[in-house]
């Protein structure tokens, strides 16, 4: 039986919220805070808006040619030969940010919940799921994210509303810390962190209204970003700048030391921990679908289903690289600014060469519905 419909550009900006809140947010209040101090809210709205720049681009490239993703009109704009090096280097980069993030995911598992479970198989299980999950076509693949943003967003918007209670404003203060000439490289980490949002090139072409990207685009960025600068703002707070440099994962922390009023509800850590898993999840899915897309494009392959199963021992390969959790988050931090340069230079140099060619993409027609098969 064939159905076919498109994506919307509410789901569109759903997919993007849930890809760009994973694991990241755990330590992502210590990343800025070492790198700015009390400039940390700040740091963090740079690297908001150096990722905003880079999904800017995919949208204006996605809008431009509607009924295709940066893996094939990259071809029509600087050649095929050319687009083949980029197409693989960012299906490599986001196998490695796959492994990357699940690792952190294991790390995290075992070290604060199932302390006697090894870190393998918490991977393994994750992986699992994810390769699951990235196994469907586009269309159900979507609605995975727009099941679960709710169970995401509400009790992290909750939790981290409620963590104000104890926030000092003068941990805050100066508000453009004492460290501006690190201001880069933390904007740069922090940018990085929204690096599973470049699936939104592979939702334009599944959408009715592609010109309507845009605003799923800014919804999408407007309202992780407003959890993420919440979320910094409220560690900050709470525990200094110089205190979180001590603690692995600042927010979690911060679930453990708050209560609701009336101690109703001590610890809400646990409550935060199921809501990390999921987010968690949903962003891994994002980045493990955008590489074997990729993949797909470069092998020329017509079925994703086995490529999804076929890199999956080499994501879990590539998570257990690292040797401790310090060399992970080493890792982490090169491949991310390094995949920046794929992630907004390359799309940066398509967007350009585009106009300077006016190449441009054929008109959104019916082709580019999504076909599902029950």
């Amino acid at each position: 039986m064939q159905a076919s419909s498109h994506i919307t550009e509410r789901q569109v900006g759903a997919v993007v919220i849930s890809a760009i809140i994973g694991v990241g947010i755990l330590a992502l209040p210590r990343i800025a805070a070492e790198e700015a101090n009390t400039g940390a809210p700040l740091v963090t709205l740079l690297g908001i808006g150096i990722a905003f720049i880079g999904l800017l681009l995919l949208t204006l490239l996605g809008i431009r040619f509607p009924r295709e993703s940066i893996f094939e009109y990259g071809q029509r704009i600087i050649g095929r030969p050319l687009a083949y090096v980029f197409n693989t280097c960012l299906a490599v980069f986001f196998i490695l940010l796959t492994a990357l993030a699940v690792r952190e995911f294991g790390e995290v598992i075992t070290s604060a919940v199932l302390r006697r479970t090894p870190t393998e198989v918490t991977i393994i299980t994750m992986m699992i799921l994810v390769v699951m999950a990235t196994r469907q076509k586009l269309l159900k693949f979507t609605y995975f994210h727009v099941f679960y943003l709710p169970f995401i967003l509400v009790p992290g918007l909750a939790i981290v509303l409620v963590s104000l209670q104890n926030a000092e404003l003068l941990n805050l203060q100066p508000i453009i810390g004492n460290i501006p000439a690190r201001y880069g490289k933390g904007a740069l980490t922090i940018a990085a962190l929204f690096q599973p949002a470049f699936i939104v090139t592979l939702l334009i072409p599944a959408m009715q209204t592609p010109k309507k990207a845009i605003k799923s685009f800014l919804g999408g960025i407007f309202i992780s970003g407003t959890l993420y600068m919440l979320i910094v703002c409220a560690a900050v707070a709470v525990f200094g700048p110089h205190e979180i440099n001590h603690l692995m994962w600042p927010t979690l922390e911060l679930a453990r030391a708050t209560t609701i009023p009336g101690d109703t509800l001590e610890r809400l850590d646990a409550i935060f921990i199921i809501v990390w898993v999921v987010s968690v999840f949903t962003s891994l899915a994002a980045s493990y679908y955008i590489s074997i897309n990729g993949a797909q494009k470069v092998f020329g392959s017509q079925d994703h289903r086995f490529i999804s199963h076929f890199f999956l021992p080499i994501v879990f390969i590539l998570a257990m690289i690292p040797k401790s959790v310090f060399s992970l988050y080493v890792f982490v931090e090169i491949v991310g600014i390094i995949g920046l340069a794929l992630t907004i230079g390359y799309p940066f140099i398509l967007l350009i060469v585009a106009l300077l060619r006016k190449v441009r993409g054929e008109p959104h027609g019916n082709s580019s519905e999504v076909q599902e098969t029950d």
